[in-house]
C-alpha cells in the first residue's frame, strides 16, 4: 500500500541519524507498515541501513538477536540450544508468504504489538528481554511479556527504538513444548501456548494469540493439573474476533496447557 502522506524516507548512518518523533518512526522489514493507512506519519528511518549483525552469541551462552533480523535470518541459526526448536515453531504461526519471511523483522514484530504476534510469543515463552535505545543516547531494558501492554500498545515512547532481543542461556537450555490452534488451517492463530520446563524444574506457560497481551504463567514445578487450569482459566484478557470466540480461546487454551504440563512434567 503506498503511504502518501510520507515525505522523507531515511537511511540513518549512525544512532545520532536517528531522530524520530511521533510522526516519524523507525522502518524494519514493513510487511505490517505497508499493509493499511498511517495517515499520521510523515517520515520513515530505515533501520536496517545501520547494518546490524542479525545475531551474535553473547560471551554468557546466551544470544544475542539484532530487532532487524529478518524471521529467515531467526530460524536459519544453529541449533545450539534446546529451545532453539521453538523459534520455527513461533515463525511457521505466521499467516504469511516465504516473501514475508525475508523481509519481516523479529523487532518489528514484537514492537507493532499485534496479539497473534509470534515473536512477542518466542520472546515471552523465553524471558527475552529487549534492549531500547533512548531518544537522549542512552537504553533501557524490558522483558518483552512486559513491553507489550496490549493490542497495538507497548511502553515504547516517541523516539524510542528495540535495537535487540537478548535471550539468556537459562531459557535458551530448557525443554519446550508448543501448541497452536485456528479455525481455518491457514489461519491467524486462535491461541497458541507454549510450555518450557526449565533445568532447575521451573515450569513456565506462555499464552498469547487469543490474549490482547501475553499471559506468563510461573511455577518452582508442574502444578497439579487443577491448579493450572484454574490459573489459565482465570486470565482476563481474551478477546473476540473473527478468528475466534473468548471462551473458545480459553478452553482451548486450558486444554493446552494440560498437554504441554504432562508432556513437559515427564
Amino acid at each position: 500500500m503506498d503511504l502518501p502522506t510520507l515525505t522523507e524516507v531515511r537511511l540513518p548512518a549512525s544512532r545520532a541519524d536517528l531522530a524520530l518523533s511521533a510522526t516519524v518512526v523507525p522502518l524494519g522489514g514493513g510487511t505490517w507498515l505497508y499493509s493499511e493507512p498511517q495517515p499520521h506519519l510523515t517520515g520513515l528511518v530505515d533501520l536496517t541501513a545501520l547494518g546490524w549483525t542479525p545475531w551474535e552469541r553473547r560471551d554468557d551462552g546466551g544470544l544475542s538477536i539484532a530487532a532487524t533480523c529478518t524471521i529467515a535470518q531467526l530460524v536459519a541459526i544453529p541449533h545450539e540450544w534446546a529451545a532453539a526448536p521453538l523459534f520455527r515453531r513461533c515463525a511457521e504461526s505466521l499467516l504469511q508468504s516465504f516473501k514475508v519471511w525475508r523481509t519481516a523483522t523479529v523487532g518489528g514484530n514484537i514492537a507493532t504489538a499485534l496479539a497473534a504476534g509470534a515473536m512477542i510469543a518466542l520472546g515471552a515463552a523465553l524471558d527475552a528481554e529487549l534492549v531500547i535505545w533512548t531518544p537522549d543516547g542512552g537504553e533501557r531494558r524490558q522483558r518483552v511479556e512486559d513491553f507489550v501492554l496490549a493490542q497495538r500498545a507497548t511502553t515504547a515512547l516517541p523516539g524510542e527504538v528495540v535495537r535487540s532481543i537478548e535471550l539468556a542461556p537459562g531459557p535458551l537450555s530448557a525443554v519446550t513444548g508448543f501448541r497452536r490452534i485456528s479455525l481455518a488451517a491457514l489461519g491467524r492463530a486462535g491461541t497458541v501456548v507454549i510450555g518450557r520446563r526449565d533445568a532447575d524444574g521451573g515450569f513456565v506457560l506462555c499464552v498469547t494469540g487469543g490474549t490482547v497481551r501475553p499471559e506468563v504463567l510461573r511455577y518452582a514445578a508442574p502444578p497439579a493439573a487443577s491448579a493450572l487450569a484454574d490459573d489459565v482459566g482465570a486470565l482476563t484478557t481474551w478477546f473476540t474476533d473473527a478468528h475466534g470466540a473468548a471462551d473458545w480461546r480459553r478452553a482451548m487454551s486450558v486444554r493446552f496447557a494440560e498437554e504441554l504440563r504432562q508432556e513437559l512434567g515427564a
